[in-house]
């Protein structure tokens, strides 16, 4: 699968456009993903072991979209294989007053992965320049310098977040960004499919109707992030999320062919290290050998 096709390049704004949530790429069903979604989930069982044995970098996968846009499924199912010891999900919600007490990155810097970890952000300081542009009224929450509010503001943070993610990657902390691009059409069905199901629910919110009114604004705001700070050294890409088990499929794809560019060689035995080895399986060799008797 090209997943070049799917990774937005900078300042291209007509990306949301160009790829049709309903987009299933080179698969005709879900039985001609699932082989190359099984496959790509052992590549990541084998390299999330590497990425930790290596200790040299971290992986940071931030996950965006509309409500409904099916971030929690997509968690699950690309990281289904891996091993939870070394992966961190990280939910951001309404921020709490701690946290619109500081900058709006603070509390993202806090959840960062450490080296040879996996860190998930279920939505991101990128609700910063997407739901607070849709409702400016959050700004008076963040309690800024009326001076600093001005039409710049949003390019602003977009110029902090291509640093921060600059610094990241300078660090040893790969970034990838993925927006789930669901359609209006699709929303509207998962989201009377939670109304029809008890179990669902707790997932439904009134509110969920009320930013569905805004639809326009979101994709507008969306749109503008994504080709203001999608760059190699942490590229956006846009997965058509109509059709879950595509989505799943390209971003483990996506992982799996990041995580295989990167040099996590095993760490090599030293001569004293491997006479310690040796030592050792000897001692629990004859140990063995003597309960045995």
């Amino acid at each position: 699968m090209r997943i070049d096709r799917f990774r937005v390049r900078h300042g291209d704004g007509r990306a949301l456009k160009r790829l049709h949530p309903d987009s299933t790429g080179p698969f005709r069903d879900k039985a001609a993903a699932t082989g190359r979604l099984t496959a790509a989930l052992e590549r990541i069982d084998g390299l999330q072991e590497r990425l930790y044995a290596s200790d040299r970098y971290a992986l940071l996968l931030v996950f965006q979209g509309m409500d409904a846009a099916g971030k929690d499924s997509a968690i699950k199912h690309v990281l289904a294989t891996a091993n939870p010891q070394g992966t961190e999900v990280h939910a951001f919600k309404q921020p709490s007053a701690e946290e619109l007490g500081h900058d709006f990155l603070w509390r993202a810097v806090k959840a960062l992965p450490a080296r040879g970890r996996i860190g998930i952000f279920n939505r991101s300081y990128y609700e910063d320049v997407v739901v607070v542009r849709v409702h400016p009224e959050f700004l008076a929450g963040q309690h800024l310098p009326p001076a600093l509010v001005t039409s710049r503001l949003w390019n602003d943070r977009y110029e902090d977040i291509n640093a921060f993610e600059r610094h990241l990657a300078r660090s040893g902390t790969v970034v990838l960004k993925f927006f789930l691009h669901v359609s209006r059409k699709e929303q509207a069905r998962r989201l009377i499919e939670r109304l029809d199901d008890p179990a669902k629910h707790w997932k439904f919110s009134i509110g969920d109707l009320a930013e569905r009114s805004r639809w326009k604004d979101y994709r507008d705001a969306y749109a503008r992030a994504i080709a203001a700070t999608s760059h190699r050294h942490a590229p956006w890409y846009v997965v058509p999320a109509d059709q879950k088990w595509f989505a799943h499929a390209l971003i483990a794809e996506v992982v799996a062919e990041t995580l295989e560019g990167l040099d996590l060689s095993l760490p090599k035995f030293g001569p004293d290290l491997a006479r310690g080895v040796a030592r050792a399986r000897r001692t629990l060799t004859r140990e063995l050998s003597r309960r045995s008797r």
